[in-house]
């Protein structure tokens, strides 16, 4: 049976660890001995490990036949690199803020498949895109709109973290990129807001967020794309507030007689308000637009997601669209389904006959379903 290591026991690590447990042999490393308390408790084979540093990495992989990233933007480069550096087959869902392409030459030499940004947002848009490139004879527009949000709206942020907090708040501060009439685009973060409506959720707000990342690269000839992130209505001006005030700046601050950096501060006062409790019910809403041609004639199709918390199993929404977008990529590259050598963003995998059929067929075995509107 195939040995699985999943970097990572956080909420999406340990949804991912679970769901491949039953056709894998799965060993979760996390440095946490809580988070490893949670994964024996279930059931499965625990590795304590230091993942900030490489040598920790390597050592957590070495038995591997495949790896799953799941640790938080900051150090998903790095780790990354040490998987690879291990030779190990590797798919995360890591949003780091390097250019994952970086790493191609590294898995080239090494023959070796890196799946990056495989999650639900980067992840299955660009599965969606690419697989629409294939079928179609141009695209000519992409938008992907997608948000995690609490059931339970609660002043004063109306938001909780469903993946990592210090990621969440990348997306407030990193310049976002998208493209528009053929031309490259940079904005700031939470920029260009704008109210929308979906059924069954109500009107919430979309703003910039870099969101298309490798899609830039992948696509240069689709002149018009672009990715926002949604939430409540109220939460932008809130974010902004704090960024244009100065509360996520990294640099140190004289305070007193010290210095303190004023993340740090934010974080340690925004992360335990923004924290998931046990049984908080979460959804992940996502719609997706393309427009192009086909035969001499214009073509469109959108798709649309609600994926809803599950009492049953415990998982949050946010881990299962993110988690089993990566672990049905996992099922793929194990089955010798994608074998591609080098740093392969999802867009890759769509591009292949029957790469976004089946990550979507086993998302929607699992309960999470793109509905064509």
């Amino acid at each position: 049976m195939m040995h699985v290591v999943v970097l990572g026991a956080g909420r999406v690590g340990s949804a991912m660890a679970q769901d491949l447990a039953p056709d894998f042999r799965v060993t979760v490393a996390d440095r946490s001995e809580e988070a490893l308390g949670r994964m024996a408790a279930a059931g499965l084979a625990t590795r304590k490990a230091d993942l900030a540093t490489p040598g920790g990495v390597q050592a957590a992989v070495s038995d591997a036949d495949l790896v799953l990233g799941a640790v938080p933007g900051f150090m998903g480069f790095a780790t990354a690199k040490a998987a690879l550096e291990a030779g190990k087959t590797l798919v995360e869902i890591s949003f780091f803020d390097e250019d994952c392409f970086e790493l191609d030459a590294l898995a080239q030499a090494r023959g070796l498949t890196a799946v990056v940004d495989c999650g639900i947002a980067p992840g299955c848009g660009n599965l969606i895109l690419g697989d629409a490139s294939r079928r179609w004879d141009r695209v000519t527009r992409f938008e992907c709109l997608v948000g995690g949000l609490p059931v339970v709206r609660t002043w004063p942020y109306e938001y909780q973290a469903g993946f990592s907090p210090a990621d969440v708040i990348e997306e407030y501060t990193r310049p976002a990129r998208y493209v528009k009439e053929g031309r490259t685009v940079t904005m700031p973060a939470l920029s260009e807001a704008e109210l929308m409506d979906f059924p069954g959720i109500g009107t919430l707000e979309a703003f910039n967020t870099d969101g298309l990342r490798s899609l830039i690269r992948s696509f240069p000839d689709i002149p018009d794309m672009q990715e926002k992130t949604l939430r409540y209505p109220g939460h932008i001006e809130k974010m902004r507030m704090l960024r244009e005030s100065g509360f996520f700046r990294k640099d140190p601050i004289r305070v007193g007689n010290g210095e303190v950096s004023p993340l740090e501060l934010t974080a340690a006062l925004l992360f335990p308000q923004w924290a998931m409790k046990e049984g908080d019910e979460d959804f992940t809403v996502m719609r997706v637009t393309l427009e192009g041609e086909q035969s001499g004639r214009p073509v469109r199709t959108v798709l649309d997601l609600l994926d809803r918390y599950d009492p049953t199993t415990r998982t949050t929404s946010m881990a299962r669209s993110t988690g089993y977008t990566a672990t049905a990529v996992v099922r793929l590259v194990a089955s010798g389904g994608f074998s591609r050598k080098g740093v392969c963003p999802p867009e890759v995998i769509g591009r292949e006959p029957g790469g976004w059929a089946f990550v979507r067929a086993e998302l929607a075995k699992r309960k999470v379903v793109f509905r064509e509107g």
